[in-house]
């Protein structure tokens, strides 16, 4: 190359280095392959809830604004990049990089180029990049430092996950919120061997009315039908609280079917209900925002307490047919309460409450709710932040 011509293109490639400084840089430098043991950590997240957070920076999201017309709110300490480790959940992820986390679909920058992209396993990192001035996640896997390509060894299961798994396991193994769907197609107790009045573990039970022939060795919930599941605002059936009493696995198929009792909690009784030991929840969802307006109230705990914390299951009378999926977030709000007005230009009315205006308080968000199960009428749901206390009648809505 000549000389003249090298200063030239040396030149333009200054100049196009030094304008492209007041941006964040699109690549970064590969990050080395950490060892196994440098995957084990605590969930990311600062120690605000990030309603919090949004409180204190004065940021409210209208109810009825699109994510587009709003701006992803970004957190102020959002890391340039971040390596993934076990025990990290999506929520948390999302929570450390953005103010509000339901914004996360916003900001995930699809791989193509990468098998699964919207699989995030512990030892990849996530890195943040502003494109067209817009802030962006890309995923850069952990492998890639290596220069031989391998298959993942990591199976499926590894991958973390949207919520706490631990926190429904109880939930998808033990239900104690039952649809109407699930009594639809569900076998019941007939009766016991040597005829027990009340069975108990190490009893073998027989049973009838499974809609598919039950296979040897499968494992069955035994669930006692309680009290029903009113939705408040219509007083229509949505379902019934489900009260497990143990758990038989089968021994032989047939009319009726044999099981025998491996795990008991309270008696069983002929009429009990017999269902499959496992709910199907996926948890491969992001959090995300409905697309719809939502109004709702906190039906049902599957636990059967009265005062819901973090990280509970509650069932909420809105579902699918409403516009709800697996994912979407809604904010918790306790309403106002409402009251006499005894003062009067900062004078004392009297104790007369006839000239006592009644005024309802505003009101106040408590928490924040995910759905991760949907039926037509009715949604269950991670209280995934609570700011006080929650009870049963709180209502949700788009956050």
């Amino acid at each position: 190359m000549q000389p003249r011509k090298y200063l030239s293109v040396l030149s333009v490639a200054i100049a196009l280095t030094a304008g492209c400084r007041s941006e964040r840089p699109m690549t970064a430098p590969i990050p080395v392959a950490q060892p196994d043991e440098a995957m084990e950590g605590t969930v990311v997240g600062d120690d605000r809830t990030a309603m919090e957070a949004a409180v204190d920076a004065g940021h409210q999201v209208p109810a009825s604004a699109a994510p587009e017309s709003a701006g992803v709110p970004m957190n102020p300490d959002a890391p340039e990049s971040y390596v993934v480790k076990r025990g990290d959940t999506l929520w948390g992820i999302a929570k450390m990089f953005l103010r509000d986390p339901w914004y996360w679909p916003e900001i995930w920058q699809v791989n193509p180029q990468i098998q699964n992209p919207h699989l995030i396993y512990p030892g990849d990192t996530l890195r943040l990049v502003y494109i067209e001035g817009q802030p962006k996640i890309l995923l850069q896997r952990g492998d890639e430092a290596l220069v031989m390509p391998r298959v993942r060894s990591e199976p499926l299961e590894a991958a973390i996950t949207t919520i706490p798994y631990d926190s429904i396991a109880a939930f998808m193994s033990k239900p104690s919120v039952l649809t109407k769907d699930q009594l639809k197609c569900s076998a019941y107790v007939l009766s016991s061997f040597d005829d027990h009045a009340a069975i108990a573990s190490g009893n073998i039970i027989y049973a009838r009315g499974f809609c598919t022939p039950a296979e040897v060795g499968t494992r069955y919930n035994v669930v006692r039908v309680g009290d029903e599941l009113r939705d408040p605002d219509d007083n229509q059936l949505l379902g019934y609280n489900g009260i497990y009493t143990g758990t038989g696995r089968v021994t032989r198929g047939g009319d009726p079917t044999t099981l025998l009792m491996t795990e008991s909690k309270r008696e069983a009784v002929p009429g009990d209900k017999v269902l499959p030991g496992n709910v199907d929840v996926a948890l491969d969802f992001s959090p995300s925002a409905p697309r719809v307006k939502v109004n709702g109230r906190l039906m049902a705990i599957t636990d059967g307490v009265t005062v819901i914390g973090q990280y509970q299951v509650v069932a909420i009378n809105r579902g699918s047919r409403d516009g709800l999926v697996a994912g979407n977030v809604l904010a918790v709000y306790q309403a106002g309460e409402v009251i006499r007005d005894q003062q009067k230009h900062g004078f004392l009315s009297g104790t007369n409450k006839l000239f006592q205006q009644k005024v309802r308080l505003p009101d106040e968000r408590i928490g924040t709710y995910m759905v991760f199960k949907t039926f037509d009428r009715m949604s269950f749901g991670l209280i995934m932040e609570a700011k006080n206390i929650i009870r049963l009648g709180d209502f949700v809505e788009n956050p």
